[in-house]
């Protein structure tokens, strides 16, 4: 009876411990399992790259059903910065590195130009370097000095930081400290808001993004520059004089998830999504 009476709390013990055991272990499987199964890429950047990679994120994720793709835009130094500082997986940058950013991992997906854009009801057709760079720098103030009607223009400016600002300064030799803006805005689509609700208004904007707000509807239209119209056709044939590539950037050789993302947005299963959003395909 003593025996007995001895073995009872053990068996109980023993009984207690297992059940425990038991119901720890699938807990602790069930969140490595979850761990696995929640990807998440967060992608930072261009706003001209942003609706390319969201749409190339959809596809990724209709086969790969557990994960999420995140795309938020910012501008391409963004894009460099949270590269950089791990803020997001990938970054986007709608141009090619600068020698002081040669630390990050470039992989283009498209390229792209920048036009010349103004209200369609603009009776102007074309504007020469000297015309641009006078307009930008406040020498021209009316249409009419350039054929046009009698209205002064409003001068969209892009902000600090976003790399068609950079292309566009670049190519027509100004400084940004030196042109005199009526209105400075952030991505390609704020921009074409604005120039779609001001006839007098110019700017400079991806030419993707022109062609396809032209395509649906939007009263903008896209100037000649350096007498090369502004198609994606003359940046894929290489006439069009400002273009760039479109790429995603990161801190270290990609591997895992970020590695599989890159090589989709490289692949030929997303060049339709390429070629729908108006952008130069990279592929023969």
């Amino acid at each position: 009876m003593k025996n007995l009476q001895t073995l009872v709390p053990l068996s109980l013990s023993l009984v207690a411990c297992f059940w425990l055991q038991s119901c720890s272990k699938p807990q602790a499987t069930s969140t490595q399992s979850d761990n696995k199964s929640q990807g998440k890429l967060v992608l930072t950047g261009s706003s001209t790259v942003a609706p390319l990679a969201a749409e190339i994120g959809k596809r990724f994720e209709a086969g790969h059903p557990v994960v999420r793709v995140d795309v938020q835009s910012g501008g391409s130094s963004r894009g460099v910065t949270d590269a950089r500082k791990g803020l997001a997986n990938i970054g986007m940058v709608s141009r090619a590195l600068k020698d002081e950013e040669k630390d990050l991992k470039a992989f283009s997906i498209a390229r792209d130009g920048v036009g010349i854009t103004l209200h369609k009801d603009n009776p102007v057709q074309t504007l020469s370097d000297r015309q641009v760079v006078d307009i930008y720098t406040g020498k021209i103030a009316n249409w009419k000095q350039v054929g046009g009607k009698d209205a002064p223009i409003t001068v969209i400016n892009k902000a600090e930081g976003r790399s068609t600002l950079e292309l566009f300064t670049q190519y027509f030799k100004l400084k940004n400290s030196n042109i005199k803006a009526s209105v400075v805005i952030g991505d390609n689509e704020q921009e074409v808001k604005t120039l779609s609700g001001n006839p007098n208004a110019i700017g400079y904007v991806s030419i993707g993004t022109a062609e396809q707000a032209v395509a649906n509807k939007v009263p903008i239209k896209l100037l000649p520059v350096g007498g090369i119209a502004a198609t994606s056709a003359n940046v894929k044939n290489g006439t069009f004089p400002l273009s760039r590539p479109l790429n995603l950037v990161m801190k270290t050789q990609p591997q895992g998830l970020e590695k599989e993302f890159i090589d989709f947005s490289q692949s030929q299963q997303v060049q339709s999504i390429v070629k729908e959003q108006n952008f130069v395909s990279l592929s023969k």
